[in-house]
């Protein structure tokens, strides 16, 4: 029988490939609103987190909740649906680099926000990953005439959420539970408002449509459930490095499936965000070969 720890690297790779192949699914979702997509995403995920505790009669933990931990999750509910909205719009519009983008600079902005938020101290390798990352931001501002608003709000909605999951430790499926149950609510009142006003699009339109929108509850879940198993199993130093293949999946299907724009000054951007990743992790496998040294000693 394998051991655990290749049981988890294998669980949070599949659960980053999934990611990374989500532009494939939603797209598919191009003629329904993305709100309604967001919604429905929401409602079925609900659904489908529940059912799996159920299954697996892990509901006990629900009653433990203290109020402050479920107001952060709460609050980790929000911020995980702006991501979600902001993903599912990019993609039913056309932006898929964009998205890749905003999950490649997400570990930077969790950075500034430790900084500015946990007062922690960054060294001079960091500063300057952060600085160069700047610089490729700088320059899609400066190619496109705006901000990369897309890449901006998925990495500060996602960097957040990340700070609000430090400042709430909990198990990842049973805060997913509570995310999403912060999102039921007000997903299935916007629905049933669409159906009341006649622009709702479940059960009016392709078949196709209603399946792909019921089964996207499982499919945002079980990346999520691959990645808490491995989580528990992995390093965090082997997690921060996997995180990589989503975005690096999505960049290449939006230069190579949707055809997206990659040329001139979006690639001298994007060399400037690998060149700041590159920095960013060899500093993080830098501190921890030597926290591994110095305990080994």
């Amino acid at each position: 029988m394998s051991s655990p720890a290749p049981r988890g690297a294998l669980a949070a790779v599949a659960a980053f490939f999934i990611w990374g192949l989500f532009p494939l699914f939603w797209s598919q979702l191009a003629t329904v609103p993305a709100l309604q997509v967001l919604a429905h995403r929401s409602l079925w995920c609900a659904v489908a987190v529940w059912l799996f505790l159920l299954i697996r009669g892990d509901l006990g933990w629900a009653g433990t909740l203290r109020p402050r931990l479920l107001g952060l999750l709460a609050l980790g509910g929000v911020l995980i649906a702006i991501n979600w909205g902001v993903y599912v719009w990019a993609v039913i519009s056309g932006h898929v680099i964009d998205t890749s983008l905003g999950y490649f600079i997400s570990p930077l902005v969790s950075v500034l926000i430790a900084v500015a938020v946990l007062r922690e101290k960054l060294g001079w390798v960091q500063r300057a990953a952060l600085v160069i990352a700047a610089a490729g931001v700088l320059l899609l501002a400066w190619q496109s005439g705006h901000p990369p608003w897309v890449a901006l709000a998925l990495a500060a909605s996602f960097g957040t959420y990340g700070l609000v999951r430090k400042l709430a430790p909990f198990d990842a499926v049973h805060g997913l539970a509570i995310e999403s149950s912060v999102m039921l609510l007000p997903a299935a009142a916007y629905l049933l408002w669409c159906e009341a006003n006649g622009t709702g699009t479940f059960l009016h339109g392709p078949w196709r449509n209603d399946l792909l929108m019921v089964i996207g509850g499982p499919v945002t879940a079980i990346p999520l459930v691959l990645f808490a198993y491995g989580a528990q199993r992995v390093s965090m130093v082997a997690l921060g490095i996997l995180q990589y293949i989503a975005p690096t999946v999505q960049l290449l299907l939006g230069i190579w499936v949707f055809h997206e724009p990659f040329g001139g000054v979006r690639q001298t951007a994007f060399v400037c965000i690998w060149v700041a990743l590159a920095l960013f992790t060899a500093e993080i496998l830098r501190r921890y070969w030597s926290m591994r040294g110095a305990a080994a000693d």
